[in-house]
């Protein structure tokens, strides 16, 4: 294993004390001298902070103070990160076991100019019930229909920011997806089949101000034709109406295409 590769992974959280305790427990638990931890607190209200200062000693930069939202918080780990790969994890995520082990042999093994790579995802429910795994290759132009990878469980390289900026904080929701627009299709990108990480289902992802923002960056960063753009968001619209709607009669109906 290269000992000179170095992960950097970042936390942005506000009020969520209910869940990221697990969510530190799962990294420090694969903590290495080559992965870096940073958490970036919006100024919680809660006890959050309380519990980041538990696990101070495993965490290699921390702060709280008013932001912008999840994206500028981002922004501002991404200015800390020291490692060659950065990774975002939700507050309420957390890693499978050996996760980090597996992300460090695998950048090891991908072409050197691969700036992005993705992995999968194991979304639960509330009840943390298995609900389906998220997360393809990148596809493009399917990639402007939705957001094909999963993002929580990827590698972005530094060189993706340098060339194609920072997250825009004028996105609250979809700030993500559309950065990985700009790349249209000359994305570097490489998928790797293997969950690394599981996540919670809700949110503001699963919303409509979401699906919105969705078509701004189609149509603004993605350059995406205005019909076929407004085609897809009532499509999406239909899929998340026919989602909720099982769920009340206990049936897991997801539609990924």
């Amino acid at each position: 294993m290269n000992k000179d590769i170095k992960i950097s992974v970042i936390t942005a959280v506000y009020n969520g004390a209910a869940f990221i305790e697990d969510s530190i427990k799962s990294i420090i638990s694969q903590k290495n001298d080559q992965i870096e931890y940073i958490i970036i607190d919006g100024g919680s209200k809660d006890n959050t902070m309380e519990i980041v200062k538990r696990y101070a000693d495993e965490i290699d930069y921390f702060i709280s103070e008013p932001d912008k939202g999840i994206y500028d918080a981002w922004n501002k780990g991404i200015k800390q990160a020291k490692g060659d790969w950065v990774m975002f994890v939700g507050c309420d995520d957390f890693l499978v076991p050996n996760a980090l082990e597996e992300y460090l042999k695998f950048i090891k093994e991908v072409n050197s100019e691969v700036e992005y790579i993705s992995f999968r995802r194991q979304m639960i429910d509330k009840d943390d019930r298995k609900i389906r795994l998220i997360g393809w290759k990148w596809e493009w132009p399917l990639f402007l229909k939705y957001m094909t990878v999963a993002h929580s469980a990827s590698l972005h390289s530094k060189r993706l920011f340098e060339k194609y900026g920072v997250f825009d904080i004028n996105y609250k929701i979809v700030g993500d997806y559309e950065l990985l627009l700009r790349a249209r299709g000359d994305l570097k990108a490489v998928f790797i089949d293997f969950v690394s990480i599981v996540m919670r289902e809700g949110g503001a992802s699963d919303s409509t101000k979401a699906i919105k923002e969705q078509y701004k960056a189609v149509i603004t960063t993605g350059g995406g034709n205005k019909l076929a753009a407004l085609t897809n968001f009532y499509y999406i619209h239909a899929k998340r109406f026919a989602k909720n709607f099982s769920r009340k009669f206990g049936l897991n109906l997801y539609i990924k295409k």
